[in-house]
């Protein structure tokens, strides 16, 4: 695989929309490898070891949901999700199977490249936005050792929800996390359904990190689904 070349699996079953990515995608620098089902992208992804997957929910031989599964059972590459499918609890479930991303049709080319230069920036987070256990992004930093928060290298007082929570969308920066994702990772699986604790808790967030809590540039929304730490 070459190093300069990222490799990028489309599996969708509409050819036109196989035929533009394709070409879109190469032109932008990527390699690019397709496969019209299910069955045939995962052997794909298991003998190209590419460095993202585009994945359609509704293939022929199976449903979207059950690739995302079975190839989270050996691999974190980025997945990101383009589906004609749009309503919220698509987005959950796919989500919630391991997918990074998800996008509705029709879409926009330029976007979906956006979702992709953040899904690979995620794919090598470690290495490119956590050093030595500290993250940084733009003018915000948090030291996930020393639990200390930064912003524009002055310390900011958290709660201890307050931190888990960063912390928790710090671990996962630039990747959309549903709702139920936080919930059972900061406060625990009986939380699940308790949406208002989350959004009590990210509206204090947004008030101590953001300039503008109502344009936050760190903490984005992803509507209806959950939220994201732009990186």
């Amino acid at each position: 695989m070459s190093k300069t070349s990222p490799v990028i699996i489309v599996i969708e079953d509409d050819p036109p929309i196989r035929r533009f990515l394709r070409t879109g995608l190469s032109t932008q620098g990527f390699t690019v490898f397709e496969s019209e089902t299910g069955k045939q992208g995962i052997i794909e992804v298991e003998i190209r070891k590419p460095d993202l997957l585009i994945l359609d929910l509704g293939l022929p031989d199976m449903d979207g949901v059950d690739v995302i599964k079975s190839v989270r059972t050996w691999s974190a590459i980025p997945i990101i999700i383009l589906s004609a499918r749009s309503s919220e609890q698509h987005k959950i479930d796919a989500l919630d199977a391991g997918a990074d991303d998800y996008l509705t049709k029709p879409f926009g080319f330029g976007e979906l490249l956006a979702r992709i230069r953040v899904a690979l920036r995620h794919a090598i987070q470690p290495q490119e936005h956590i050093q030595a256990g500290v993250f940084i992004t733009a003018n915000l930093k948090v030291d996930l050792h020393k639990r200390v928060v930064s912003l524009d290298e002055q310390e900011i007082h958290l709660t201890p929800i307050q931190y888990r929570l960063l912390a928790v969308l710090v671990q996962h920066a630039g990747r959309v996390l549903t709702h139920q994702q936080i919930l059972k990772e900061v406060w625990g699986p009986s939380y699940s359904e308790n949406a208002h604790y989350l959004r009590i808790y990210m509206s204090q967030l947004r008030q101590k990190l953001e300039a503008d809590p109502t344009q936050p540039k760190f903490l984005l929304t992803e509507s209806g689904v959950g939220y994201r730490l732009k990186i």
